[in-house]
């Protein structure tokens, strides 16, 4: 990987990336295609429609179907999806945390039972590189020990505040133990020959506490990871704590990696947290969002299912100008989305996932002219007169 700073304007960066299948430039949001493929669209659309230089795979749901093995046979997720940019591919750390009803986290990993067939399962720091190895990823992410946060810590009663603690603190000294297996497994793989085009990101954890994030950031920052994640936050607690908690690990943050904030989030929230420091985001947001019907725009939401765009002749957002936007109605979207016609959620993604894409290449360009906080005053202003 080579990492570059282009230009920062106060905190907000932008930046370049360049991995060996594509060069990416940020701040950046990386669509999710958890199975290998963004839902209801193809490399074609990542690719010639949306140009998107990098998509996220998920390593627990590949590893389960259709197998990693089956994956390299292909040539990789690459080869198996046709989409040959850049692909990262998390460690199923969230998954553990999404299914745990159905895991439990120990010091040596993450037993866990398949959703599918309910069969077995053990994830270690190993495992889920030698996993990601098959995948063919330009990014792996380690193994995590991701922990619950309530809406507003500060009103715990002081026995609950003492368990979370706890539990933090566990969860950071696993989170190092197993950033340190991962780091020194991976260099003895590419001494070998292998994953040598693939990097690694540690992951930062530490839920709200302010000494827990400095431990983990601080202790991450010594290891030789290409790359600087985020993780454990939009998990339950507040916009404002999430805000509050990248701040305060920011100045521990070696600026010289690419920081990449797990999960997040709303186009508020990629705004937020660019101002703040952040490089990289991923989120289902914009494609779920799209197949529920729920369309992102300059001015804020639209729900098209309403009854008041049924003889709409305006496109989605006037000032977009996506593949949906050019060529279809929001009169057309509101029908196909009452009929349920698949069609719609391949406009809406088109159109949701333009949106996310296009909100980050302007903060790039916001940044580039020194103009960050007057790009942050017209988004805002701008949702305020639709509110």
């Amino acid at each position: 990987m080579e990492f570059k700073i282009d230009k920062t304007d106060g905190n907000a960066r932008a930046c370049t990336i360049k991995t060996a299948h594509s060069e990416i430039l940020t701040p950046v949001f990386m669509p999710v295609g958890t199975v290998g493929a963004v839902k209801s669209l193809d490399a074609f659309d990542m690719k010639e429609i949306l140009d998107a230089k990098i998509i996220l795979g998920n390593t627990y749901h590949l590893y389960l179907r259709p197998g990693s093995k089956i994956v390299r046979e292909f040539g990789g997720l690459h080869g198996f999806s046709k989409f040959d940019r850049s692909f990262l591919t998390d460690s199923g750390g969230f998954q553990a945390f999404s299914l745990r009803a159905n895991t439990k986290n120990d010091d040596g990993g993450i037993k866990f039972k398949s959703h599918i067939d309910g069969s077995l399962h053990y994830f270690t720091p190993k495992s889920v590189l030698d996993t990601q190895y098959d995948l063919g990823s330009d990014i792996m992410m380690i193994l995590d020990d991701l922990v619950e946060l309530p809406k507003n810590p500060n009103l715990l009663e002081p026995s609950e505040k003492a368990k979370l603690k706890k539990r933090i603190d566990l969860s950071v000294k696993r989170t190092l133990s197993w950033a340190k297996e991962a780091i020194e497994y991976h260099k003895f793989n590419q001494a070998r020959g292998i994953g040598v085009n693939q990097n690694i990101f540690g992951i930062i954890q530490g839920g709200t506490d302010y000494g827990a994030r400095k431990i983990c950031t601080e202790a991450l920052c010594e290891m030789p990871f290409d790359g600087l994640a985020i993780g454990g936050l939009s998990v339950g607690e507040k916009n404002e704590i999430m805000y509050e908690v990248v701040e305060n690990l920011m100045p521990f943050c070696d600026k010289n990696r690419p920081r990449y904030l797990m999960g997040v989030g709303t186009p508020e929230d990629l705004v937020e947290n660019v101002e703040r420091g952040v490089d990289m985001f991923d989120c289902v947001m914009p494609t779920r969002n799209a197949r529920n019907g729920t369309l992102f725009t300059s001015f804020g939401k639209i729900s098209i299912k309403n009854a008041s765009f049924i003889n709409d002749h305006e496109p989605i957002d006037s000032e977009c100008d996506c593949y949906a936007c050019k060529n279809y109605s929001r009169g057309y979207l509101n029908h196909l989305f009452r009929a349920k016609e698949l069609t719609f959620y391949r406009l809406a993604s088109l159109h949701n996932l333009h949106y996310y894409l296009n909100l980050a290449k302007s903060m790039r360009e916001a940044i580039l002219n020194s103009k960050f906080s007057e790009f942050k005053k017209e988004f805002y202003a701008k949702r305020a007169k639709n509110s």
